[in-house]
């Protein structure tokens, strides 16, 4: 699982080349579904802490999109949480110059750390990624005032908010009834390889298949 080998690729200083390596990858697919006539979607990809620190992450991904051909604007980036208490300063800028350049900005995993209200006031991301933590344990009274508060909160700093690892329909109907933006999780599709996706999602919706 991510939560296993994520922190040792990160302690070894890896996790950098399996992510240019994933962008790159995530780019040529974007570049060649519109070649191929399909509507693009929109795809988010991870950026690591380590990746802040040793690389400039707004020329990388300019130069992915502009080799590729494809609008920045189908690119989200996401950020976790935790990155932010780090290295406020740092943090905040690539936040500012990504989406200058053009690319939609995430705070993923928000809930899942401690840095979260502190940093939303000066940190301009685009989207909250309400951490599956949130949702976890079945709909308590606290639990969904918390998430109400949370999803208040976030409209009234004009960011669109996403809810991860939903796994039922009655989440589902009450995230969109509090006016959560977007819902992702195992209740409506799991991880699937590429062309898979393309099957599912690009043709089915394209209409060019029954």
């Amino acid at each position: 699982q991510p939560g296993e080998f994520i922190p040792l690729l990160e302690s070894n200083g890896f996790i950098t080349n399996l992510d240019l390596y994933v962008w790159d990858m995530v780019c040529g697919r974007l570049h060649d579904w519109i070649a191929a006539g399909h509507k693009p979607i929109p795809i988010a990809v991870n950026v690591s802490r380590i990746d802040i620190y040793s690389m400039n992450v707004t020329n990388t991904f300019a130069e992915l999109t502009s080799r590729y051909e494809i609008d920045p604007a189908l690119l989200a980036i996401e950020i976790t949480e935790s990155a932010y208490a780090e290295d406020y300063n740092l943090i905040r800028q690539v936040v500012i110059d990504l989406r200058n350049a053009g690319f939609t900005v995430f705070m993923d995993d928000f809930g899942s750390g401690y840095s979260s209200l502190n940093v939303l006031k000066d940190i301009p991301v685009d989207i909250l990624k309400l951490d599956r933590g949130f949702f976890m344990g079945g709909e308590t009274e606290r639990g969904v005032n918390v998430v109400k508060a949370v999803l208040h909160m976030a409209r009234e700093l004009h960011m669109k908010t996403v809810a991860e690892g939903i796994e039922t329909s009655s989440l589902v109907n009450f995230l969109k009834e509090e006016g959560c933006d977007m819902v992702q999780g195992y209740v409506f599709y799991k991880p699937m390889p590429a062309r898979e996706f393309e099957y599912e999602i690009l043709e089915k919706e394209s209409g060019t298949v029954v």
